[in-house]
């Protein structure tokens, strides 16, 4: 795979402020990876990283930069009306299972710089995949995966306004020492750190560790309650306290430091099942799940969030998994979603996750699975955001209408398409009023 401007010793040179390791959005773009799009999809199938030069040659702008992005005081952001956020991208491959040459390789280098580029721009948060075995295929599909909260901590670190999610299996990690972990890191966040709880559903990662796999659904559901139970006790407790449950038997627990917050992090968990979806109402702050499209969604969206006050006293939010291909015509980015999700789709790779997932997870809803080998590959089964910027902007607009609170978005090539979606889809949303306005791009 080609080199990224900036990263991996690749020719471009990303220009920094003054006493500042963050680079400039007028850096970017003078290294050709900022505010461009491609010029014709026959000769460009995809947002080539190319040295910066040569990317500038074969790369136009659509319009000059809008007066959007915000540079602000260190710290988490406030609360927006709909956060976007980026996913999956500790992962080789990202979320899209094709063999195309220009698939992400999700290498620490374009992480860090992938983080800092997402911050500037006003993104939300930064949400990891936890995956310790990939799925094979021609594309070693996720075969090389970041560890979450050393990721997390270490982006936190090089990083001043996003939040940062670590995604934890409940069944690896004991949550003692969890919360340990999870605490110190957001320490080391200032406060920007949140805990995406993860039952598992992959059996193969447990046999791989050497652990029991619960095979019935919802007695994974039930560990993971008692976890996260324990967590929210060492992150409270000021005295010592036992545990003696069904699944963990703990005597003179305590843990500092506490969370900056004081209580707990951020909480997220997936839930497509029944049992998914209560564990998410009873214990988490977002529900993450899979999305058809707004006019089904719109009443089940409504009826979770009507059950989530009922049961918990407060008003659940729901995010969903997205993949955008965002080019200058809208012809432009179906042509290459045909190309990179169906012609040159991993099939393999996907036909192991298609036979893991739908074996064990019990997350996709009945009305998607005629499309799911395209939308796998096209983004591991998250909701298409395909065409023009004014096209992407409507279609997360209607999400937003549909009472969807979040998504978290993948891309094929997260450096090389980011810059395009921060300078062209977010002022579209904050004119449409789905995001708030931000202030002068820095210069």
């Amino acid at each position: 795979m080609a080199s990224s401007p900036g990263c991996r010793g690749g020719k471009g040179t990303i220009l920094r402020r003054s006493g500042s390791s963050m680079p400039t959005w007028a850096g970017l773009h003078a290294a050709g990876a900022i505010y461009c799009a491609p010029v014709a999809c026959s000769s460009l199938p995809g947002l080539e990283r190319r040295p910066a030069k040569a990317h500038a040659r074969t790369m136009a702008p659509i319009r000059s930069a809008p007066a959007c992005i915000s540079k602000q005081a260190a710290g988490p952001r406030p609360e927006p009306r709909f956060e976007i956020g980026l996913f999956g991208a500790n992962c080789s491959g990202g979320l899209a299972i094709t063999t195309v040459p220009e698939r992400w390789d999700g290498s620490w280098a374009a992480n860090l710089l992938l983080a800092r580029i997402a911050d500037e721009a006003g993104l939300d948060f930064l949400l990891p995949i936890a995956r310790w075995a990939g799925f094979g295929g021609a594309s070693d599909f996720q075969r090389h995966v970041l560890e979450t909260i050393v990721w997390a901590t270490g982006l936190a670190a090089h990083t001043e306004r996003i939040r940062v999610f670590a995604t934890v299996h409940a069944a690896f990690f004991n949550p003692v020492v969890a919360a340990k972990q999870l605490a110190t890191a957001d320490h080391i966040s200032g406060g920007r750190l949140g805990l995406n709880i993860v039952a598992g559903w992959n059996k193969p990662e447990f046999e791989m560790l050497g652990l029991e796999f619960r095979h019935e659904h919802a007695e994974r559901y039930a560990y993971a309650r008692e976890w996260v139970e324990i967590v929210k006790q060492v992150w409270t407790a000021r005295k010592p306290f036992d545990c003696a449950g069904r699944f963990f038997n703990l005597r003179g627990v305590i843990g500092d430091p506490k969370p900056l917050a004081g209580s707990h992090l951020p909480l997220i968990s997936a839930g497509g099942s029944a049992d998914g979806q209560a564990f998410a109402l009873d214990n988490v702050d977002i529900l993450f799940t899979t999305f058809a499209n707004a006019d089904d969604e719109k009443p089940r969206l409504a009826a979770l969030k009507a059950e989530g006050a009922r049961r918990g006293g407060r008003a659940m939010r729901i995010f969903a998994p997205a993949y955008v291909v965002c080019r200058a015509s809208d012809a432009e980015a179906q042509e290459y979603h045909r190309h990179y999700a169906v012609e040159s789709a991993d099939d393999t790779a996907v036909d192991r996750l298609l036979a893991l997932s739908m074996g064990n997870a019990q997350t996709v809803p009945a009305d998607v699975l005629a499309a799911m080998r395209t939308r796998l590959a096209g983004g591991h089964g998250g909701l298409p955001l395909i065409g023009t910027p004014e096209t992407v902007a409507a279609q997360i607009a209607t999400l937003a209408d549909a009472g969807l609170d979040g998504i978290a978005l993948s891309f094929v090539d997260y450096l090389a398409e980011l810059p395009l979606f921060a300078a062209e889809v977010l002022p579209r949303l904050e004119e449409a009023g789905v995001r708030a306005r931000g202030a002068q791009l820095p210069p």
